[in-house]
């Protein structure tokens, strides 16, 4: 685990991170934060790949960003810092090993260290970046191209073409209906963009 941060931070602040957080493996498909959890460890991604949805007042999702090794949520930490409650939802996509640490832990390595206020900083600006990047696609961007982003996005996480996703998987993280998505996936498959298969989508152009 010390390899993942030897480039980012001093081995004295490494040597903290790991006495001090509790590793911990989940499985594709796991709620690791949600709405209104009361936030009280910061999750900092070690292997796999997580993603973050927001949600409406109706309930219905929106994909935010993805978070990969070595980062983290600037949400959670916004909220760690405030000792707010989520207003995001993580779930794993792929079997993910994350370190949490303590909220207070957080706040004295601020003042300790000013690698891992780098670190923070650069976080917030990161994601920050990426939600206007989602707000932007809604607005700016057709649905088809959007879906398309998505998929090969989804690939690039997952490392592989193939993907066990449903339609309505998909419409929930586009924030878009399953009837729209599932008449632009017909097209992309005419296309020979993907390949569809019972419950799972082929990425044709994947290695292209």
């Amino acid at each position: 685990m010390e390899s993942r941060f030897e480039t980012m931070f001093e081995p004295k602040l490494i040597n903290e991170i790991c006495q001090s957080g509790t590793l911990r493996m989940f499985n594709p498909d796991e709620v690791i934060v949600d709405i209104g959890m009361l936030i009280t460890h910061m999750p900092l991604v070690i292997s796999g790949s997580i993603k973050i949805m927001t949600e409406d007042e109706k309930g219905d999702e929106l994909l935010l960003y993805y978070l990969e090794m070595a980062e983290t949520c600037a949400v959670t930490l916004n909220c760690c810092t405030r000792k707010a409650k989520s207003t995001i939802r993580a779930i794993t996509e792929t079997k993910t090993e994350i370190l949490f640490v303590p909220v207070e832990k957080m706040e004295d390595w601020m003042v300790s260290y000013k690698s891992w206020r780098t670190y923070v900083l650069e976080s917030y600006n990161e994601r920050l970046n990426e939600m206007v990047k989602a707000i932007d696609n809604i607005v700016f961007h057709s649905l088809e191209d959007r879906l398309r982003r998505y998929i090969k996005d989804k690939a690039w996480i997952a490392k592989s073409a193939t993907l066990k996703i449903s339609h309505q998987d998909i419409a929930n993280d586009l924030y878009a209906s399953r009837v729209a998505v599932s008449r632009l996936m017909k097209k992309l498959e005419t296309e020979n963009f993907i390949e569809q298969q019972r419950n799972k989508i082929i990425v044709v152009e994947y290695n292209k």
